[in-house]
């Protein structure tokens, strides 16, 4: 589980690119989001939840459009981001519930998770069995892997923002970010 939530992919760019451009309370937030994200999986993936299950395989393209427009949102804001004086106060300002929010749409939007909770690992338990001791465990470890994981990424972009803070390589960064944010949403959007 640590091995998959260390791959990069679009929660990793996300959580990168927010704590690069934010700090690193907003890569712990969209951390958070993610974490949230595949609780709800582990709990439909164990309990059953057809319903909700199934309501999902209906809407799920729904979701991936709202995270694709929230993060082109998300890259905009960024992109005309200015630079100089104002980095602190765009830091200070950035909604910590903005990035919350991107870690969980784009966790409930992300194929591997779907097809890791709902697709493999009923195959690797007996899920009928579980007890809520049993789902509280793998809940731990799936919370320790994947925000472990994600937390290192948060704190890595957040020195590597700080370093270039101010002036032009701040701006590339912000700009890099951006795309990086625009892409995802582009990528969410061919895969639904």
């Amino acid at each position: 589980m640590l091995m998959l939530a260390m791959v990069p992919s679009v929660s990793v760019l996300t959580v990168s690119a927010r704590s690069a451009a934010y700090g690193f309370s907003h890569g712990v937030m969209v951390t958070l989001g993610i974490v949230l994200g595949d609780v709800i999986y582990i709990l439909v993936a164990v309990y059953g939840l057809s319903l909700l299950a199934d309501w999902m395989g209906e809407h799920f393209v729904y979701i991936r459009y709202l995270g694709a427009i929230y993060l082109v949102w998300l890259g905009v804001m960024l992109w005309h981001s200015n630079s100089d004086d104002r980095v602190e106060s765009a830091r200070r300002d950035a909604s910590l519930g903005a990035s919350f929010l991107a870690g969980l749409l784009i966790t409930l939007a992300d194929q591997k998770a779907i097809l890791f909770y709902l697709g493999f690992f009923p195959a690797f338990f007996e899920l009928s069995r579980f007890t809520p001791l049993d789902t509280g465990i793998i809940i731990t470890i799936a919370a320790l892997a994947i925000g472990l994981s994600k937390l290192v990424y948060a704190w890595l972009a957040d020195r590597a923002g700080r370093l270039v803070a101010g002036g032009r390589i701040a701006r590339v960064l912000n700009r890099l970010a951006a795309g990086i944010m625009v892409t995802a949403a582009v990528v969410l959007v061919i895969r639904a």
